[in-house]
């Protein structure tokens, strides 16, 4: 979610603030993916055919912010160290892009080219708004039978003038609500934002603004939500406790899920990992990465647009016995510390060039807050809670192959056109392992 003030503003408020460097404070992306409650029914885009599923069309070329997902990926990685990952690079590419309509010069240039163009301006640059609008349009037809959500929102103090052409562009292009707010009373402006923020993401996520002050001039709350069954669940009564390793030297005790089936898998011998994906009911498909032992850092190094394509394009039908942990993990961040690494600087400095958003100047970011979660069980909805016995791991039938994800693993939640979801679970328990 994205947190904007300014330190001048009209009347009293500006003059009281008169000479003060004017910041617009961004606590910029709130995102929650939840593999839980009720199912997607219609069928998925990513028809199986004899070899595997087949890869959507949109997914073939890779989109215009496709090296940031992946770039910001590894600043993540690199931040913080042996501890869970989980982001929507979508839902914080879609504000930045949102952001870069009412920036300019190099702050523009920036904030396009970290999104991956390479050029502001012309039909590229169109194309980036274009696409997300196609997105948002195709996210909010009503399905009763599938339930993803992608928007934004711009809660603004009454007295401070954005422009007319970003509040059009706002509206017309990414479907965003322009939302008056009295943040003259900080408690009642938190309130009516967290309470927008929880309705929509049907309460799983709460509080997320805290520390408003009279001062706020505007905040912009980005969301995505998600909620799926797998296409074929796994047997709460299969599930039994079993080691982790977090590290080589370490293990944790989690509740390992179990399943013998045909699953789409590859062995990726450049990268030295295995992959399986796992679809939900509806268009979207989980992939869990499992590098072979003390492989990870190159993994991470090598996953971009184009590994994801070729992985997609080339799963096929093996018969496995999978063991999956189930787990629960989340992901907050501070981006205005992470973006700069990719190029996205000025933006947070009093370089900023906003001077499309509003006539006020000496306007910056401050501060941008992204948070996710994740949770994986057996069937989408929330389970009875598993026996405590620890089992070993069965002997795979003839014909099958055992693949167990008992080390830390990568997650992807992918469906026709984006990369909803990235993440890192190096213990599905959370917590820190140096």
């Amino acid at each position: 979610m994205t947190h904007l003030w300014s330190g001048a503003s009209r009347g009293t408020y500006l003059r009281g603030t008169r000479g003060a460097a004017m910041q617009l404070r961004l606590l910029l992306c709130l995102a929650l993916l939840s593999p839980q409650g009720s199912g997607l029914h219609h069928r998925p885009s990513w028809r199986p055919k004899k070899r595997a599923r087949e890869l959507p069309v949109a997914a073939t070329a890779a989109p215009a912010h496709g090296n940031f997902t992946f770039d910001l990926f590894r600043a993540l990685v690199a931040a913080n160290p042996n501890q869970n990952i989980f982001f929507s690079p979508v839902s914080i590419s879609m504000p930045l892009a949102m952001i870069s309509l009412g920036a300019r010069a190099g702050t523009k240039a920036q904030i396009l080219e970290g999104l991956g163009l390479r050029a502001q301006g012309g039909p590229e640059e169109d194309e980036l708004h274009q696409g997300f609008h196609r997105r948002l349009q195709e996210l909010r037809r009503p399905r009763a039978d599938l339930q993803l959500s992608l928007g934004s929102a711009l809660f603004i103090r009454p007295a401070v003038r954005i422009r007319d052409a970003f509040l059009s562009a706002m509206r017309t292009l990414y479907l965003a609500d322009a939302v008056p707010t009295n943040f003259e009373d900080p408690a009642g402006a938190q309130k009516q934002i967290n309470d927008y923020v929880a309705k929509q993401t049907e309460g799983r996520i709460v509080d997320l603004v805290k520390d408003l002050d009279s001062s706020e001039v505007m905040v912009m709350v980005s969301y995505i939500f998600f909620k799926a069954k797998w296409e074929t669940r796994f047997d709460p009564q299969s599930t039994r406790k079993q080691d982790f390793h977090v590290t080589p030297e370490t293990a944790v005790q989690v509740p390992m899920m179990r399943r013998e089936d045909e699953f789409d898998y590859l062995l990726d011998r450049s990268l030295y990992c295995r992959v399986v994906g796992l679809p939900y009911q509806g268009n979207a498909t989980a992939l869990f990465i499992l590098p072979s032992e003390g492989r990870m850092e190159k993994v991470e190094a090598g996953l971009d647009q184009q590994t994801l394509t070729k992985w997609l394009k080339k799963l096929t039908k093996r018969k496995l016995q999978l063991y999956l942990p189930k787990f629960s993990i989340e992901g907050s961040y501070q981006l205005e510390k992470v973006l700069p690494i990719l190029g996205i600087r000025d933006l947070f400095t009093s370089r900023a060039d906003l001077a499309g958003f509003t006539n006020h100047s000496n306007i910056q970011v401050t501060q941008m807050v992204h948070k996710a979660v994740v949770e994986v069980d057996e069937s989408g909805t929330q389970a009875a809670a598993a026996t405590g016995m620890v089992f070993a791991f069965r002997s795979a039938r003839v014909g099958s192959q055992m693949m167990v994800f008992n080390r830390p693993f990568l997650m992807a939640i992918v469906n026709a056109e984006d990369v909803l979801f990235l993440g890192k679970v190096a213990s599905p328990v959370g917590g820190h392992f140096s």
